[in-house]
């Protein structure tokens, strides 16, 4: 279904149902089975496309992908401002990979071998390097944990494992055909607590995600993110890829863990 008109039917329906209750005489409200509204509000198959994407994600050994980012933040007085970015994955599991990030403020660089990650601000010639898990997987929480640092794309890693909680969804719907950079994709909207978000996901054997979009619905303004991902499922690359050699007259310095962070704030 169209999203603009589902909300035309929506509308719609709210309209007859208010015209019977003003027409029908007054009466006890109709009980109502705890879960009833959840579970038509749920479709089954976009839960099970979700799932099913979750599977074949986790099962790619490499892949590389792009992603074309717009993300909006909410100033003070309610205004939007949006920021774009682009940002360059490759993957080898279970143990490297390189992400490479550009926008208007900054560039970035993140690589990780299986020992070490490393974190490298180009304009500025910094980098910090610091003993890494041996699993992706486990990288991406470790910085979380221990480094307040949120990789980008980081949900590529967490799809069809326990982190992605599915259980958490309230609303799932599948809106319909669509298309995205010239792929067929079928397009699922779902809502959670304080967040709408759509994604695109491929039709076919390669049910890879191609857009997504995310609303936030705990602020009035509903600042939005939006991804375009083009994938490449055969990617060629050596070693070096994954390999940090710093540049002439590049700075070490000392990545900042978030305990001692906070600490530094309170103090």
């Amino acid at each position: 279904m169209k999203l603009w008109g589902c909300i035309a039917i929506l509308a719609v329906g709210l309209t007859l149902v208010a015209t019977q209750v003003r027409t029908q005489p007054a009466g006890p409200a109709p009980s109502q089975t705890s879960g009833a509204t959840a579970t038509s509000d749920i479709d089954p198959n976009a839960i099970a496309t979700l799932n099913k994407m979750g599977t074949y994600l986790r099962g790619l050994k490499a892949f590389q992908v792009r992603s074309n980012t717009s993300r909006e933040d909410v100033l003070e007085n309610g205004q939007k401002i949006e920021y774009e970015s682009v940002a360059d994955v490759l993957v080898q599991r279970p143990d490297q990979m390189r992400l490479e990030t550009t926008n208007d403020r900054q560039q970035r660089l993140y690589l990780y071998d299986g020992k070490k990650f490393t974190l490298y601000a180009e304009r500025l010639n910094y980098y910090a390097t610091v003993p890494a898990p041996p699993t992706i997987g486990q990288l991406v929480d470790n910085l979380q944990d221990k480094f307040d640092i949120e990789l980008p794309l980081a949900d590529l890693f967490s799809w069809g494992t326990d982190k992605s909680k599915v259980g958490d969804i309230k609303v799932a719907t599948d809106v319909g055909p669509s298309e995205v950079g010239g792929t067929t994709c079928e397009q699922y909207a779902f809502r959670q607590e304080g967040l709408d978000w759509q994604i695109w996901i491929q039709d076919g054997d390669f049910p890879l995600p191609r857009k997504l979009i995310i609303t936030t619905l705990s602020d009035d303004a509903r600042p939005q993110y939006r991804a375009v991902l083009t994938w490449n499922l055969a990617p060629s690359f050596n070693e070096a890829a994954f390999t940090f050699y710093p540049p002439k007259d590049a700075h070490q310095i000392v990545l900042a863990q978030a305990n001692e962070a906070s600490s530094g704030e309170k103090q």
